[in-house]
């Protein structure tokens, strides 16, 4: 079954090169404006948010009768608020998820540090306290530079994602061409 759908990727291996460079271009854009990524990032989200909470809203009074009409209610509004922010104050939004973002790594890569420290006795141990203790460093960082760092991180990681799976897309793609 797998080599069947791999001689089908074969075949399609320029699409796949083509994605990997339109991908490590959109990259390289949002690394070249870091603040407009982040905007753009930011009304993305709001968008999605907005969209899915108004659905959620209409979706509660379709099932009023249910007994959960409140819960369904408050929580598409909750969405819908949280969109709405994002897409009229979009810096004010990107502040609290780069703050949110830099809190998250500094709990993560210290709860990820005590994971590895227990693990001590097996090999590639050290890898996981490594990575803790980048994520850690890096929400240090990301906090040290706070409200400044939302104008920026969002479009940075965007750039960087972008870049980065762009290069393996590409490398799949010429890699399904042998």
């Amino acid at each position: 079954m797998v080599a069947g759908h791999l001689s089908e990727l074969r075949a399609k291996w320029g699409w796949f090169v083509a994605l990997g460079l339109l991908m490590v271009m959109a990259g390289a854009i949002a690394l070249g404006n870091l603040v407009l990524s982040t905007v753009v990032s930011v009304l993305y989200i709001g968008v999605m948010m907005a969209v899915s909470g108004g659905a959620q809203v209409i979706h509660a009074f379709q099932v009023k009768t249910w007994g959960a009409f409140a819960f369904w209610l408050l929580d598409g509004l909750l969405f819908l608020a949280a969109g709405l922010v994002c897409i009229f104050v979009p810096m004010v939004a990107a502040e609290f998820l780069t703050l949110f973002l830099g809190v998250s790594l500094i709990i993560g890569g210290a709860f990820r540090l005590v994971a590895a420290f227990q693990l001590r006795p097996a090999d590639g141990w050290g890898w996981i306290a490594f990575s803790a203790a980048i994520a850690v460093l890096l929400g240090i960082e990301i906090i040290a530079g706070w409200p400044v760092s939302g104008l920026w991180v969002l479009g940075l990681l965007l750039g960087i994602d972008l870049v980065f799976n762009g290069i393996a897309v590409l490398f799949l793609g010429f890699g399904l061409k042998k």
